[in-house]
């Protein structure tokens, strides 16, 4: 899949999110922020996640997945 397509949908489906994709390979990398994150656990982030990518893991699109998930909050302390 190419970052574009992962990118969309991910902002398609988690609300108000940024997301920025890097692709190498099967593996991708996501960064995600959204105040949907916002009172959840590390755990139930990262399944948000993978519950909007579920398809493409299942076919093989994507192989693995590297994660970062962020609230606004926590984004804008990242710096």
């Amino acid at each position: 899949m190419q970052p574009e397509e992962i990118k969309a949908l991910l902002q398609e489906q988690i609300a108000d999110s940024q997301v920025e994709v890097n692709v190498e390979g099967s593996h991708v990398n996501v960064v995600v922020v959204s105040p949907a994150f916002e009172g959840l656990t590390p755990v139930k982030k990262q399944q948000l996640v993978y519950g909007v990518l579920s398809d493409q893991i299942a076919s093989g699109a994507i192989h693995a997945v590297n994660m970062k998930t962020y609230t606004p909050e926590q984004w804008a302390k990242q710096g």
